[in-house]
């Protein structure tokens, strides 16, 4: 009477670790909205950033900043004359066939001309009439805001 098997006694013990064991079918997504928002503020912080590298001077202008849908095409022109295209220096004679490898627009890809408020204007002038006359059409010059005495 004291130690025997009561019926169905071994089989439901079973049934019970069965349920007991199962695996959980939620997620918890806590940890990965946390990677997401870390990543969101590093690029956050480091967007502006990573603009354009070459480090220039820009001159000051009262125009009003263009409204663009994505990131153009970015020509500068450093305090020495050297000629960069995004980051990459390049000679003048280079800038059409890199533009054009590069364009994903054909002749409507927007370019920025950057040039260093202490270069000579001849030289941006005459990056400008190159990528003019090789058929680019929207060639733009890029410069700083002017602060108004208030």
């Amino acid at each position: 009477m004291g130690g025997g098997l009561q019926p169905g006694g071994a089989l439901s013990s079973r049934r019970a670790r069965r349920r007991s064991a199962r695996p959980m079918s939620e997620i918890n997504v806590t940890p990965m909205v946390d990677v997401m928002l870390v990543l969101l503020i590093i690029f956050m912080v480091t967007a502006p950033l990573l603009t354009v590298g070459v480090p220039i001077e820009l001159p000051k202008s009262e125009a009003k900043q263009l409204e663009g849908d994505k990131e153009p095409l970015t020509i500068s022109v450093d305090p020495e004359g050297k000629i960069f295209l995004q980051e990459t220096e390049l000679q003048i004679e280079e800038i059409v066939p890199k533009l054009t490898a590069i364009a994903k627009n054909g002749y409507d890809e927007r370019i920025f001309v950057r040039g260093d408020r202490r270069v000579n204007y001849g030289v941006v002038m005459r990056v400008m009439g190159t990528i003019s006359a090789a058929g680019f059409r929207r060639i733009a010059l890029i410069s700083d805001l002017e602060e108004k005495p208030q």
